[in-house]
């Protein structure tokens, strides 16, 4: 399946799956951004995608970004179908929670991207769901 990309500076590597078995692909930071101690900042990704009909890209840290001392804000990115204009070039909100700046270099990669089918649906109100309750979160 092919994706529609744009990418801000031409540079810096398109996205691209790092092994055969790689289920996501890394992108890299545009440009340096230092983060202050228990500060959150904003690291531009250097892509804007449009998503194929009927999927959405989701993003996450990559398993390493936490030996830097950072944390994505919102855990993961949820980046619909009609985010997709020219000027929506993808972030990244990062938390540091060290003591010290953390300095992100322009070309890092510190979050990787997955684009999945979804399907939509419709709700149906019930008054109840017709099954026993299992005791609540956390009981397994």
């Amino acid at each position: 399946m092919q994706v529609l990309i744009r990418r801000i500076d031409k540079e810096l590597p398109l996205p691209e799956y790092k092994t055969q078995g790689a289920v996501a692909m890394d992108l890299s930071a545009r440009e340096t951004v230092t983060i202050a101690p228990h500060a959150i900042g904003i690291v531009f990704l250097n892509v804007s995608i449009k998503a194929p009909e009927g999927h959405v890209i989701l993003m996450a840290a990559r398993s390493s970004l936490h030996k830097r001392g950072l944390t994505m804000i919102n855990g993961v990115g949820v980046f619909d179908e009609d985010f997709c204009g020219d000027e929506d070039e993808y972030r990244a909100i990062l938390q540091n929670y060290t003591d010290e700046p953390v300095i992100v270099e322009r070309g890092d990669r510190i979050v990787q991207i997955m684009i999945i089918p979804y399907v939509k649906v419709t709700l149906q109100e019930v008054s109840s769901l017709g099954n026993a309750s299992r005791g609540g979160f956390g009981t397994t």
